[in-house]
């Protein structure tokens, strides 16, 4: 990641220990490409974990479940990470642009097809990854508009790492209500129709961004 005009605003970025952990990565041989593709394959095993947690006993579910929530979470560390290395501590490099974008929307593949295959709904998982990947083409579409980066929700990448992350650790508690994969099924809905939502409202933005132009 090079390109501080397509960096999503992060008040993360601004604390002491996202600071810290920076400084101690770029004394590494660790380049801000390979953390960027190591949110893959948290991805791969936070998606693998929902898949999983579908065919598995309670204890065995709630083991995954757990795993999902934190490699969710790892992914967005590395989004982080990536370009606070590239940016801040200067070790950016020319194909730093490709990486920064395409391991995030493998990543939103991963996470919300493993989640749909793990809730029994793959067409729901598949529906909001393939919105995912719509809110992100919509905002690449507009900078080479020459807009600036529009990172608004309601479904931005944070958001439904949020929303995912929660459902999984609520899906704990189903056991209570004879409950099975509800919460993450309810979790995907919002996720598609809120990113559903948040293309449209970034492409009328567009629209009207490039009428006044």
């Amino acid at each position: 990641m090079a390109d501080a005009s397509n960096r999503r605003p992060l008040a993360s970025r601004d604390t002491g220990w996202a600071r810290s952990v920076t400084q101690w990565l770029a004394a590494t041989s660790i380049t801000p490409n390979q953390i960027s593709a190591a949110s893959i394959a948290a991805a791969a095993i936070a998606g693998a974990c929902f898949c999983l947690s579908g065919q598995t006993g309670t204890g065995m579910r709630a083991v995954l479940l757990i795993a999902a929530a934190a490699f969710c979470q790892l992914r967005l560390l590395c989004n982080l990470f990536d370009g606070m290395v590239a940016i801040e501590a200067g070790k950016h490099a020319p194909d730093g642009g490709f990486w920064n974008e395409f391991p995030d929307r493998v990543a939103d593949m991963l996470i919300c097809v493993g989640a749909g295959f793990g809730a029994g709904e793959p067409a729901l998982g598949w529906a909001a990854a393939g919105f995912a990947v719509l809110t992100a083409y919509v905002r690449e579409l507009g900078r080479s508009c020459g807009q600036p980066a529009d990172f608004s929700g309601p479904m931005a990448k944070q958001h439904r790492m949020a929303v995912i992350s929660a459902a999984a650790l609520l899906s704990l508690l189903e056991p209570l209500w004879n409950g099975h994969n509800q919460v993450l099924t309810v979790a995907l809905w919002i996720i598609a129709i809120g990113a559903a939502a948040t293309a449209l409202r970034r492409a009328s933005r567009l629209v009207a961004w490039l009428r006044v132009k």
